[in-house]
């Protein structure tokens, strides 16, 4: 992914990368828009890291302190996500993706188009995703955006998302 800032200021940080400070001219929770050739226009905010995180990761975040975290287990933790645009760790901040079409690590199980009407799940595996229907783990804001199926032994699915957030209580 080569996203280009499509943004009139300046900034200095770009999408793929990290830094170990925070950027003198990026606030924490900016967001700004690219473009790619492949995946076209999108829209990522500017986080705090967490250990372990993979291009791809999906993250939750705390609106408050912007600090991530790899998309836990939890059913019914409504919260919203971004995916990740460069591996991270704890002392280091990036770009993670909340708009457009992105590539988003999966678990081992292939991704069938024609089964749950593109929905997504949050997986068993911190950070991942899967298409296997589980209740209140529903990642609401993102479908699946491939057109034919995607095998168990890859990795990613595109995934298009708007601003998407873990699905809250059911009842």
């Amino acid at each position: 992914m080569a996203f280009t800032i499509m943004e009139s200021r300046v900034v200095t940080q770009p999408i793929a990368a990290t830094e170990a400070t925070q950027a003198s001219d990026i606030t924490l929770g900016t967001i700004v828009r690219a473009v790619d050739p492949t995946y076209g226009m999108g829209e990522f905010i500017y986080l705090l890291g967490v250990d372990s995180t993979v291009v791809g990761s999906l993250v939750e975040y705390n609106a408050t302190t912007y600090q991530t975290a790899l998309s836990a287990d939890t059913a019914a933790l409504a919260r919203p996500c971004a995916v990740a645009m460069s591996a991270n760790t704890s002392t280091k901040y990036g770009w993670y993706q909340i708009a457009g079409l992105v590539p988003t690590k999966k678990t081992a199980v292939k991704a069938d188009p024609a089964v749950n009407a593109q929905r997504i799940y949050q997986s068993a595996t911190a950070g991942r995703v899967m298409q296997t229907s589980a209740a209140g783990k529903c990642i609401l804001g993102a479908a699946r955006a491939n057109l034919t199926t995607v095998t168990s032994t890859t990795s990613t699915v595109i995934l298009l998302i708007n601003r998407p957030c873990k699905q809250g209580p059911i009842t």
